[in-house]
């Protein structure tokens, strides 16, 4: 299987019809239906059910899923690759929305300034996603929040905590306290993260299982449900970092009281095969040691 045949069913995939396909790859609509019908034939499944509109069937899905990864992966090796002979290409970081990723951008500024070709990809999605890119080898650097398993790799634990607490409207009666006790959320309409792990620290916290509240919804990232905060409908558990930037006239802050507050990691793979950028910057964040505090 030839990676172009791989980038020539995700633009049918995106355009959902053969012909527009054709047209954004330059090639005939003919040559481009062999092609699909030669893939089907090789992997021996069918990928699209056929109609106005071009529709996956579930090996499709699964291909597209793989297929995104290998290109996603061929993409970033040949960026390592042409900023190899200079201090250059693309630095991936994945990141939750974290207090520590603020941490972390004066050694990307610095770094930066220094070697002007380098440029930061920033992946957001919460820890356990992150960890799976790391692992396949689409991101460089992880800041995962912890408690979070990190067996598989080197890191620092990052200075900045994590403060958890209550996303509300400022209309909200809690709004007027200064911070959120546990009796204060029994009965909201709750969402919280659906990473199992912080659920556990957060019923710790609660003293009672997340089955006797009112949970309303789980997310991956808070920015996921803010609008459903911002409309009154629920109130969120959080990070302050995660909100930090959403807070205004309609939506307020509180910490949790007694504090509950988390430490993060900055995360790579064991024995990487660093592109030069990424290994310099990595010196670079381990030079700022006075934002850190080490395992």
């Amino acid at each position: 299987m030839e990676l172009r045949v791989l980038q020539y069913f995700l633009t049918v995939v995106q355009e959902e019809n053969i012909s527009r396909a054709a047209e954004v790859l330059h090639v005939t609509q003919p040559t481009l239906s062999r092609q699909m019908a030669q893939l089907e034939e090789e992997l021996g499944v069918q990928l699209f059910v056929r109609g106005r509109h071009l529709t996956l069937t579930d090996a499709g899905v699964m291909l597209r899923r793989r297929a995104e990864e290998v290109t996603a992966l061929m993409e970033k090796m040949q960026q390592e690759l042409e900023g190899h002979a200079d201090v250059g290409g693309v630095i991936s970081i994945g990141s939750g929305g974290l207090m520590a990723l603020q941490a972390l951008s004066p050694a990307m500024a610095a770094f930066r300034e220094q070697h002007p070709k380098v440029q930061y990809q920033l992946y957001t999605n919460h820890a356990e996603h992150v960890k799976e890119r790391l692992e396949q080898g689409l991101l460089d650097f992880g800041l995962l929040l912890e408690p979070v398993d990190v067996s598989k790799f080197d890191y620092l634990r990052m200075g900045a905590r994590e403060t958890w607490g209550l996303l509300m409207r400022s209309d909200h009666p809690l709004a007027r306290k200064p911070h959120i006790v546990r009796e204060d959320l029994v009965p909201l309409p709750l969402i919280t993260s659906d990473r199992r792990s912080i659920q556990r620290e957060l019923e710790t916290w609660l003293g009672m299982a997340f089955s006797q509240l009112n949970l309303f919804a789980t997310y991956n990232i808070i920015t996921n449900v803010a609008t459903l905060v911002h409309e009154g409908v629920a109130v969120a558990l959080t990070i302050e970092g995660a909100v930090s930037l959403l807070e205004g006239d309609r939506l307020v802050f509180r910490p949790l009281y007694p504090e509950l507050s988390m430490p993060s990691v900055l995360a790579w793979k064991k024995f990487p095969a660093h592109s030069r950028a990424a290994s310099q910057f990595l010196e670079q964040v381990k030079r700022m040691q006075t934002s850190y505090s080490f395992p």
